[in-house]
């Protein structure tokens, strides 16, 4: 045999597998995609990214394609190459050709193509889908019948294929793509993600403002002394109830109650209640991003929470809600608080009422939020009696000891992070 036809046989050698380091490669790249990314990209234009979208939505047909092309440029290059083997050395060249194109195809064609695809599968995939979209065409009916052949061994297997919610992410799922983004989503934004992933986790009762801290107004006192306390209130909605919280009435809002004071008509308790609107009300335990629609359906900026008897527990606002994603409208939450004052040896003195997550938000702690919704509540469940002195405890991360008790509540509460250096 002359040299002539050799040349030919190993440049078609080389060829194949050439060729097959493209299927293999061109299967990883594909594969490894981002599907959120790709989606996108297909919907800004990308031509590539389009076609890759399009093969993608059939990972059947397109992992056939790929295999068919892969496995006949693979055989072919082993009979090749064994053919050129017999040709130099006799019947021993077929042990010497499979064991030389097994390395060959496995670094060249397997190894080093499928890595460099994983490292940068864009680069790679979109233009191999211009390749792989044609080739799938041309070679469907053999996709289509092994396809039938495949589905119904997996079938008889007991696979599903057709699990819809197999590309959809979890909360938890989601929550990990927020936190490994990195520096393509601000610290902030991913801050606020986060939160709004949280709201299903929290209820109204978590945030609410307790029922002992409402400040209202009692219909049934004389009226120069509701329009004192109107003239002195620095809060924009006050409920309205008659004798008891129990018993709210109306809402009035500052604007109106601005209007009231200011206007000509006579200062009466009816004339006041024209300016003020009905009262609405959220059941106890209702999730905060019901609530946050049910604020936008129904136009209204707060509501006084009820529990099953209709009590008031307390009341919750739109802002409160908003802050729960956003952070606290303020910059020194610490120093700002009027219930958590800070003290010089790392300490910290606690209103009885404030809330867990609160203290946690403003602190960066990590109190369990699980059980009591307040610290007092809170010191009462580890405790398991109401202390009638001061007393004081480890829990969890956390040095907590009750200073002041007033009306079967612990009024304030002296808390210290195991973190902080100074005991």
């Amino acid at each position: 045999m002359d040299d002539t036809p050799h040349s030919i046989l190993f440049i078609v050698l080389f060829l194949l597998i050439c060729v097959s380091a493209f299927f293999s490669s061109a299967e990883t790249s594909m594969m490894s995609l981002n599907r959120y990314r790709l989606k996108h990209l297909a919907k800004g234009g990308h031509r590539g990214a389009k076609l890759a979208y399009e093969l993608l939505q059939r990972p059947d047909r397109l992992i056939s394609v790929i295999l068919i092309g892969n496995n006949f440029v693979n055989i072919m290059a082993s009979a090749i190459a064994t053919i050129i083997a017999i040709e130099l050395w006799g019947n021993a060249g077929i042990a010497v050709a499979t064991g030389l194109l097994t390395l060959v195809i496995l670094v060249f064609a397997e190894v080093a193509p499928k890595t460099l695809a994983n490292a940068k599968p864009e680069k790679i995939a979109f233009p191999a889908a211009f390749v792989l979209k044609p080739l799938l065409q041309v070679l469907y009916p053999i996709v289509w019948l092994i396809n039938i052949v495949s589905q119904k061994l997996l079938s008889t297997l007991g696979v599903n294929l057709n699990d819809d919610d197999a590309d959809q992410l979890s909360r938890d799922e989601l929550r990990t793509v927020v936190n490994e983004s990195g520096t393509m989503i601000p610290k902030r934004h991913r801050t606020m993600l986060l939160s709004i992933l949280d709201l299903e986790q929290v209820t109204v009762d978590d945030i609410m403002i307790p029922r002992n801290e409402i400040a209202g107004i009692n219909i049934e006192e004389d009226i120069d002394d509701i329009i004192e306390d109107l003239r002195s209130s620095q809060h924009t909605r006050l409920p309205v109830y008659r004798g008891d919280l129990n018993n709210p009435i109306a809402m009035l809002h500052s604007r109106n109650a601005l209007r009231f004071i200011t206007g000509d008509e006579e200062k009466t308790k009816a004339a006041l209640l024209q300016y003020a609107a009905d009262p609405y009300f959220v059941p106890e335990g209702t999730q905060l991003h019901t609530q946050m629609g049910n604020f936008q359906k129904i136009k209204r900026r707060q509501g006084l929470v009820v529990d099953e008897y209709g009590d008031v527990k307390g009341l919750v606002t739109l802002e409160d809600i908003l802050e729960e994603i956003v952070g606290e409208f303020t910059t020194d939450l610490a120093a700002s608080s009027q219930d958590i004052h800070p003290q010089g040896d790392g300490s910290y003195f606690i209103d009885g009422s404030s809330t867990i997550r609160e203290i946690n938000r403003i602190l960066k702690w990590n109190l369990p939020t699980d059980g009591p919704k307040t610290l007092s509540g809170l010191i009462v469940e580890h405790l398991e009696f109401f202390p009638n002195a001061p007393i004081c405890f480890k829990k969890g991360g956390y040095i907590i000891e009750v200073k002041q008790m007033k009306d079967n509540m612990i009024k304030t509460a002296r808390v210290l992070s195991f973190t902080e250096d100074k005991i």
